[in-house]
């Protein structure tokens, strides 16, 4: 008894501390929520012989209802059951108009009820009237539970009181509460979102002590997953050797792989090293996915030899690459223009069994059209398309490197064939045409094709610009202007290169003066610099 006296004292404390509110009374609109402080009874009936769990209101209100019409009335916790069931279906509101009916009808509040309505407050964004809750669980000589507290600090949260909610989980604790997976889960996800992110790792401290494996492996990617996106390498680091090292706590592999990415990004090979390192000592062993982050970033930064090594190291391993690790080795090849390369993991591929996709043969045709051999591309092509159906990035690769070797009745071709093969043309589709058509000064079909563009739904500004630039370049001054009107009736803006064709337009001698003043009056009201 002298125990349950010290506890109340100290959580009168607490609620001196609450956030602040017009007072406990919770007349407020239309809830007209009060709060009359009656004893606690179990001598009511229980009211089990058909279900309290509803999906649909009216049937639920109508049940509620029905209950007071019992003599005697059914049990709170039955009450509790179909308040529960309304809270599910979202109706808040409804929730906290019932309440006074079951005060109303002599209905002892417990716990479990009066948590029921610090719930919707909080749903309702009233988190103070939620507080006034736990004043009448205290006065009645209850005590609030963990789920009293998941559900206030859930309130403040939501309410980007972030402050105040980590300091009601720290009393939480002082008051002798122990914290569930429901309240970490609320305070990492909040923190993450919208809280000071030095909160994080202490949080993520407190956590960890728990003996939860799974739930830790969730905090640990959550908290390692917010200090990689302030892009420090230093603290997050530190915080994984703690884990590791000091906790005994391993990464699981997608966390693991979470934490390479960052790195890989950045290009600090000596970090991702150390990380590699811990992870294969520590197990799980690295999967595909770690290597293909690894092989990924070697060649985007133009380290060919060491992405083969790292895939050469899977094989040791006794590891398969699967069709994204050589899909993403042949890239890199071809983006270093060595196609040979390419080529040869391409046969290893198919020789281990491993299917090429569209993705596979787009890499190679894109390989052999930046290094201007398009007659290999062309046969390429043909035997893509005995084996996998192309897609429109085939189709614009094809068309842009028929356009770069001059073969535009070619690239016609493919372009006006695209329907037939079930395909729309995208907005690269049709910038890439159009640039060669610009490039020819064939001003009538390019005006054909922006018009198709249009008619689509798939113009754009760069293209406007783009064709803008044609027109002007080539003299053709009035049709560029009555473009760019239309342009800027479309809500385009200039781009900077437009700007400056105007301007040196402007200043040239030989202009027509009532077009130096349409100019002047286009750069005045569009100008974007």
């Amino acid at each position: 008894m002298q125990r349950m006296s010290t506890k109340m004292k100290m959580m009168g404390k607490w609620m001196l501390t609450r956030p602040s509110s017009s007072g406990p009374s919770v007349r407020s609109g239309m809830w007209n929520f009060s709060l009359p402080l009656q004893p606690c009874s179990s001598s009511h009936h229980s009211y089990c012989s058909e279900s309290l769990d509803f999906k649909i209101l009216d049937d639920a209100l109508s049940r509620f209802n029905g209950m007071f019409r019992m003599h005697p009335p059914p049990s709170t916790n039955d009450f509790a059951q179909l308040l529960t069931s309304i809270t599910e279906m979202k109706h808040y509101s409804v929730v906290l108009s019932l309440s006074p009916k079951m005060d109303s009808f002599g209905i002892p509040p417990n716990v479990e009820t009066l948590n029921i309505l610090i719930n919707s407050f909080c749903h309702l964004k009233r988190v103070n009237f939620g507080f006034s809750v736990l004043a009448k669980i205290l006065k009645l000589g209850h005590q609030p539970n963990t789920a009293t507290f998941n559900h206030l600090i859930r309130g403040l949260c939501a309410e980007g009181k972030i402050g105040e909610a980590i300091r009601s989980f720290d009393k939480m604790g002082w008051e002798g509460f122990q914290p569930d997976e429901v309240t970490y889960e609320t305070m990492m996800e909040w923190l993450y979102k919208k809280g000071p992110k030095w909160a994080l790792v202490p949080m993520g401290r407190t956590i960890l002590k728990g003996g939860d494996l799974g739930f830790n492996l969730v905090a640990f990617s959550t908290i390692i997953d917010s200090l990689w996106n302030d892009t420090q390498l230093t603290k997050p680091l530190n915080f994984l050797r703690e884990m590791i090292i000091s906790k005994g706590i391993s990464p699981s592999i997608i966390t693991g792989n979470s934490m390479i990415h960052t790195p890989c990004n950045l290009f600090e090979w000596k970090h991702v090293a150390m990380l590699i390192n811990e992870i294969v000592h520590r197990k799980p062993m690295p999967d595909v996915v770690t290597f293909s982050l690894l092989v990924n970033s070697f060649c985007k930064e133009g380290n060919i030899t060491e992405a083969h090594e790292v895939v050469n190291g899977m094989i040791q391993r006794g590891m398969e690459p699967d069709l994204v690790t050589y899909n993403v080795l042949m890239d890199g090849y071809c983006a270093q223009s060595e196609i040979d390369g390419a080529l040869k993991v391409f046969d290893f591929m198919v020789h281990k069994g491993c299917v090429p996709d569209e993705c596979s043969y787009n890499i190679l045709i894109n390989g052999y059209c930046k290094i201007q051999c398009i007659d290999k591309a062309m046969h390429l092509f043909e035997e893509m398309c005995r084996q996998v159906n192309p897609n429109i990035v085939t189709y614009n690769t094809i068309i842009h490197g028929l356009c770069r070797d001059g073969e535009l009745e070619a690239a016609r071709d493919l372009f006006s064939n695209l329907s037939s093969k079930g395909l729309q043309p995208n907005v690269e589709t049709y910038k890439i045409m159009i640039q060669e058509l610009c490039n020819r000064c064939l001003f009538n079909e390019v005006n054909k094709l922006l018009m198709e563009m249009d008619g689509n739904g798939c113009s754009d500004q760069c293209t406007y610009n783009m064709i803008i630039q044609a027109l002007l370049q080539n003299n053709e001054t009035f049709r560029g202007l009555l473009l760019l009107e239309e342009m800027f009736a479309r809500g385009f803006t200039m781009d900077s290169t437009t700007v400056a064709f105007l301007l040196k337009m402007i200043y040239d001698d030989g202009l027509d003066q009532s077009r130096r003043q349409i100019l002047k009056r286009l750069l005045r009201l569009k100008r974007t610099g």
